[in-house]
């Protein structure tokens, strides 16, 4: 497929790869050191759900911003601003050592995600060749899983061996090598009239759509499960005393997410994205009620290979299915509310689960997630097309996406 792209097309897609790539090798080299570092300087389990959920409040208030200004000003620039925050909020870790500095740098650091993820999805669907779109977007989202299987090992390590300052100035050095990356690339042009349209567009009225809502309202849930997953796992391990360096966990997801990924995509542009929506938002389920029996290392390797495998089909799927629902014009806002959702969830996961865990236990956590990712897939089965059978068709694979512009 690669070898039908002309040469400027396939340059552009290599440098946004590796930024791409080095992106989520600086944000995941904090995943397991982060929440030790809070319970270092002295954070409760509260504490440490609300320092991490933090992160989601820089998402929330810029994320609708940011895709506004992709549509309006070009993808580039807010791909920028994604990699600059990246590369020297790391920075401030080295010099905060209080509860409240760190609640509003983890609110800083979140802007990185709200400006580059949606960029990025959008800078990658407007040069993707419509017949080709799925596969594409399968291929470009691999740097996520490749990035949370090098950064979580590399971030682990380097806090284990060298301590938290070594495993923030790294991070930081990634973020500045994405950069460099970053500004070789061509940005994609509106037209005029394509930019008339994007100002015509109400924002918040997007976000209501049927075409919208549902999706959003999907993610939300499945935000949720994963605000608890990234915060909890390193201390659920840890209280459990099992001999698990917790990056491995995040290293088994990414291993799996990656391999899913290859195949997916292709396969999503013969026979629809419902099918393989439906199979994320199962995997998601799966791997919560594995981690509330986990009692081994082997265990929680396991539940991190299928909660890595609903990462990677549910997520790159919706943003596959979003891109088939949205003109260009509109697109940077479209994956900007979709995955506000994702935002919310990772935002409430936080203080509300590190509350249940104080008070019930991580693993009892862990099952009340696995009710959220359950009543997810209620809702896409039925909610996701027009009319309940086009819906169940269409999330089974058996029908169309009703939304989906032809």
């Amino acid at each position: 497929m690669f070898n039908k792209l002309n040469s400027e097309l396939k340059r552009n897609l290599l440098v946004l790869f590796t930024a791409g790539l080095l992106f989520w090798s600086s944000i995941a080299s904090l995943l397991p050191g982060t929440p030790l570092y809070v319970e270092y300087i002295g954070g409760t389990k509260q504490e440490i759900g609300i320092v991490m959920g933090s992160f989601a409040i820089g998402l929330l208030l810029f994320r609708p911003s940011l895709g506004k200004m992709a549509d309006n000003r070009g993808r580039k620039i807010v791909l920028l601003i994604g990699v600059i925050v990246v590369a020297i909020a790391p920075l401030g870790y080295i010099l905060v050592s209080s509860i409240p500095l760190l609640m509003a740098l983890r609110a800083f650091h979140g802007i990185s995600l709200a400006a580059f993820t949606t960029a990025y999805a959008a800078f990658v669907t407007d040069i993707a060749p419509p017949e080709n779109r799925g596969e594409i977007l399968g291929y470009m989202s691999l740097v996520n899983p490749i990035g949370m299987a090098i950064g979580p090992a590399m971030g682990g390590y380097l806090q284990s061996y060298f301590g938290y300052t070594a495993l923030f100035l790294n991070s930081s050095a990634i973020g500045f090598i994405a950069l460099i990356c970053a500004l070789q690339l061509k940005n994609p042009k509106l037209t005029d009239q394509q930019r008339q349209e994007s100002q015509d567009n109400s924002f918040w009225r997007m976000l209501f759509s049927p075409r919208v809502k549902v999706p959003a309202i999907v993610m939300l849930l499945i935000g949720l499960a994963f605000g608890a997953l990234s915060t909890f796992v390193p201390l659920y391990i840890k209280s459990s005393n099992i001999d698990l360096n917790p990056g491995l966990f995040y290293t088994a997801a990414a291993i799996s997410s990656f391999c899913i990924r290859i195949v997916t995509g292709r396969i999503s542009d013969r026979l629809g994205r419902g099918l393989f929506v439906t199979f994320g938002i199962a995997c998601y389920s799966m791997s919560m009620v594995l981690l509330y029996f986990a009692d081994s290392p082997s265990a929680f390797l396991i539940a991190g290979l299928v909660e890595g495998m609903g990462g990677g089909t549910m997520i790159p799927m919706i943003m596959t299915m979003m891109a088939d629902r949205s003109q260009p014009y509109e697109r940077g806002r479209i994956f900007a509310l979709c995955v506000t959702g994702f935002d919310v969830g990772i935002a409430v996961a936080g203080p509300v689960f590190g509350s249940v865990g104080d008070k019930l236990g991580y693993r009892v956590m862990f099952a009340y997630a696995a009710g959220l990712t359950f009543l997810a897939i209620l809702i896409f089965l039925t909610q996701s097309a027009q009319g309940l059978i086009n819906s169940i068709k269409f999330a089974l694979g058996r029908g169309e996406d009703s939304y989906a512009l032809k």
